[in-house]
């Protein structure tokens, strides 16, 4: 199993993060937070239940 989310905060740290924004709908995910990468994959879907997770993290970078 893919560690998803561990990867996503990994790159974070790295400074690989670029802006991150919240859409109604992103595929089959809804509502979304997007992450916006420097590197590949450029964009990661976070889906609502982990947004105050993300929130802790972003907040800490901002």
């Amino acid at each position: 199993m893919y560690p998803y989310h561990n990867r996503i905060k990994q790159r974070i740290n790295n400074g690989e993060l670029i802006g991150h924004e919240y859409v109604e709908k992103y595929k089959n995910i809804s509502p979304c937070l997007l992450l916006h990468f420097s590197t590949e994959p450029k964009i990661r879907p976070i889906r609502e239940h982990r947004f105050m997770e993300y929130e802790v993290i972003l907040n800490e970078i901002d």
